[in-house]
């Protein structure tokens, strides 16, 4: 792997990883278009998710804060934070479903998933559900009397343990590369009942809990192959390029959800599926 080519990948999947439009879809068929194969690749692909979770971090700091705050005062090593406390228990909620059936999992989804096909079939699907929600998010919008405040949605803090369990077994569909784990979690948390605004922090900050699980577990299966296949310089470029493009990306969604809806990546999602349909009808891609 040349040094150019772990900025691409990284810069590929900052862009793609907090938005719903797949970041291992894209990285999938930017592998494939790169030449990059196998399971070295693979796990590269992986690994430099480390710095979008970084990106993260930094950017909802003080919501990681409140939640280790709240349970450090669980176990008497602080003053505490009941709102955290129950932010940090929604997120475990979340994250156990994906937790239990990830391992299991992992190496059927590889062998028969990880193809041009199957993500453009994922990218088409998701794309058409965020279209159909956005819409029916709309009219049930305008049937209230209050329009859009009537339809705002719970804040994080009115969040239940519930809600967060149903967004955690949504979560476990974005295991078909191509649909999303944002979303999957986004459109999970507006249809449990959240708003937008805090459906996509959930989001966001559930994401940072499954990434960094992700990446560890792949880090330990296959991070010898993938160091002695391409070494250290290219793991280090990709996940610094990751952090930058994520850093971009979440500010701009976040910016752009303030005024407007989510059908512009359902509409995304359709073209891509289409594009890389055409890719494979001419024999550009083969799985």
């Amino acid at each position: 792997m040349t040094w150019w080519e772990a900025i691409i990948l990284g810069i590929v999947e900052g862009l793609t990883e907090y938005l719903p439009v797949s970041s291992t879809g894209h990285l999938i068929v930017t592998q494939r278009a790169l030449g990059l194969e196998g399971q070295a690749a693979d796990a590269f692909a992986i690994c430099i998710q480390a710095g979008a979770i970084v990106a993260v971090l930094g950017l909802y700091w003080k919501r990681v804060r409140q939640a280790a705050v709240g349970w450090a005062g669980k176990v008497g090593v602080g003053p505490g934070d009941a709102d955290g406390f129950r932010l940090g228990l929604h997120l475990l909620v979340a994250f156990l479903p994906a937790a239990a059936l990830g391992p299991l999992l992992d190496d059927a989804i590889e062998a028969r998933l990880f193809n041009p096909t199957m993500v453009a079939v994922a990218l088409f699907v998701g794309g058409v559900a965020i279209i159909v929600v956005d819409r029916w998010k709309r009219a049930k919008a305008k049937r209230e009397p209050w329009g859009e405040k009537a339809d705002a949605g719970r804040s994080l803090e009115g969040m239940t343990t519930m809600m967060a369990l149903g967004i955690g077994i949504l979560q476990c569909v974005a295991m078909w590369p191509g649909t999303s784990r944002s979303l999957m979690t986004i459109v999970g948390g507006v249809l449990v009942g959240l708003s937008l605004a805090a459906a996509v922090e959930f989001s966001f900050l559930l994401g940072v809990v499954t990434l960094l699980a992700a990446t560890a577990y792949k880090a330990i299966d296959a991070g010898p192959v993938m160091v002695e296949a391409y070494g250290w310089w290219p793991m280090i470029l990709g996940s610094v390029a990751a952090w930058a493009s994520a850093v971009l990306a979440v500010r701009w969604m976040v910016g752009y959800l303030k005024s407007h809806g989510i059908a512009i990546f359902g509409y995304y999602r359709v073209a891509a599926a289409a594009v890389i349909a055409v890719l494979i009808a001419v024999g550009f891609f083969s799985d």
